[in-house]
């Protein structure tokens, strides 16, 4: 199968000069902006009278007794305060500007500034077979195909465990085998989730036998931890809490994300649920930086919007595309690297509905100039179920979208004065031109999967849609796409340690398994 894929770098046919691709990684954004700088001073300032006034309750005892000793206090009703110049003073010395490691350094993420990334990322679990109409329940063998599918696809940035091993019962056991599921099917970046903070660290010692041993992995951790550390509304969660902290010890950033619901968990008014998610999420930074000061926190404020007429989460719905894309500015103003859900999509099918829930909130958030746009690729049914057919639909938008994070550039060159000149006086036509040929591979990006062609030609193709074309191509690419990212001395090893149930038989090239 030809690999058509956007090239790190490329050369330019007149000058035979290396310039930079159409799109990439960590292309600046930040350039729509919902809220008014008023705006944002006003939720700022309400956010930090929440958190003075009205606190969080259920604070681990670990960070209750540094708290207290930093100037907050504890109420008759248990509820921790924090002083609005603490808060401050912790946004201010927050750990910014870090790099996510990759196995590959290829793969790295520079979270600094507005940078813009994207990934998949959840808990789905049902699965949507290859041309499915009904959904069956993810297994651990879908954590390593869904990995090597991201680990190809090139606009998919990093990854994360986006479905659950549903056929596990032992928790430990879920979290080892997620981790090796997704470290054996890719390079990229990966997010881990755990049950228990008890399980951080027999996973930190799998990883760093991975890695090569001898602490390899803690110089160069590609994968970290954290957890929703919130129960809205304004209530640690201790399971989660325990997580993130015990996620320190990963030597990388800590996320957090979390996500109450408009109507719900969270007033319905969408400021009044900014506030209160703003609230949250510095509370969950706070949670980190009084244990380890300056650790780096990836800042995940997801704010959820419910149908009222029903009580269920839209997350496809025009408030969630605003919604998110306000979280990242806001976030941006604090100077902290910023993740928020975006392509969270109610439809079930990889259909129109998808198609344009996903574009709208994934191009808005990437568009404020979010670090780290989450859920953009694959998920499905509110979050529920995953679909490969939508993972790579959506990497072929996400391209898109990248591509109007990059924007125009406007300069004497771009300007096309000699362009439009030479061609007015000689043939009437650019098609010739020398800026039409170097910029034919270099302003342009072109789609692989989606429809370009004449009725004609479609409809001697048997008249496919997006669906049946991304059925092919996602199977091309899973029956093909096998990397051996763990060798065989090492994976023993690793099995000989650690609980491991995936069968060595499903990472190795299986002839049409799919």
């Amino acid at each position: 199968m030809a690999r058509r894929r956007t090239r790190r770098s490329q050369q330019n046919p007149i000058d035979n000069e290396i310039i930079r691709p159409v799109v990439e990684k960590g292309m600046i954004g930040g350039k729509y902006k919902p809220l008014s700088d008023h705006d944002v001073e006003q939720i700022h300032q309400t956010t930090l009278d929440v958190l003075e006034n009205i606190g969080m309750s259920n604070p681990l005892p670990q960070l209750k007794e540094v708290a207290l000793e930093m100037g907050c206090t504890f109420t008759d009703q248990g509820r921790l305060l924090f002083p609005r110049s603490l808060v401050e003073d912790v946004i201010a010395r927050a750990g910014r500007n870090f790099v996510m490691y990759g196995r590959d350094p290829k793969n790295d993420i520079d979270m600094s500034d507005q940078k813009v990334h994207l990934y998949g990322g959840g808990e789905a679990v049902t699965m949507l077979d290859l041309g499915a109409k009904t959904y069956r329940s993810s297994t651990i063998n879908d954590v390593y195909d869904i990995a090597r599918l991201v680990d190809y696809l090139e606009h998919v940035h990093s990854y994360s465990r986006v479905v659950v091993a549903t056929e596990f019962t032992d928790l430990l056991k879920t979290d080892i085998n997620t981790a090796y599921a997704s470290v054996v099917g890719t390079t990229k970046h990966t997010a881990l989730t755990f049950a228990s903070g008890e399980h951080v660290k027999p996973t930190i010692e799998m990883l760093d036998m991975i890695a090569g041993g001898d602490g390899k992995f803690l110089k160069r951790p590609f994968c970290h931890g954290g957890g929703c550390t919130v129960v809205s509304p304004l209530r640690y969660g201790t399971d989660n809490c325990e997580v993130a902290v015990a996620s320190i010890d990963f030597n990388a950033p800590i996320w957090v994300v979390i996500a109450p619901q408009s109507g719900a968990t969270a007033p319905a008014a969408l400021a009044g649920s900014l506030v209160q998610v703003l609230a949250e999420t510095l509370a969950s930074l706070l949670l980190i930086d009084l244990i380890k000061p300056g650790h780096p926190v990836i800042f995940g404020p997801w704010p959820f919007v419910t149908d009222l007429r029903t009580g269920s989460f839209s997350g496809g719905s025009g408030e969630e595309a605003l919604m998110s894309a306000a979280s990242a500015q806001i976030t941006n103003h604090y100077g902290l690297a910023s993740s928020v859900g975006a392509g969270m999509t109610d439809s079930k099918s990889p259909d129109a509905q998808a198609g344009y829930e996903k574009g709208i909130t994934v191009v808005m958030a990437a568009l404020a100039g979010c670090n780290n746009v989450s859920e953009s690729s694959g998920m499905m049914a509110s979050l529920m179920g995953y679909s490969y057919e939508s993972l790579v639909i959506d990497n072929e938008m996400l391209g898109m979208v990248m591509r109007t994070v990059r924007g125009i550039e406007v300069n004497e060159e771009t300007l096309s004065y000699r362009a439009i000149k030479d061609t007015v006086e000689g043939e009437g036509h650019f098609l010739r031109d020398p800026q039409t040929l170097a910029l034919m591979k270099t302003e342009y990006l072109y789609p692989t999967l989606a429809d370009r062609s004449t009725q004609e030609e479609w409809e001697a193709e048997g008249s496919p849609d997006m669906r049946q074309r991304a059925e092919k191509r996602a199977r091309e690419i899973l029956n093909s796409h096998y990397p051996v990212y763990i060798d065989d001395a090492t994976d023993k090893k690793v099995r000989d340690t650690f609980p491991i149930e995936i069968s060595r038989d499903v990472i190795k090239p299986t002839k049409d398994r799919f």
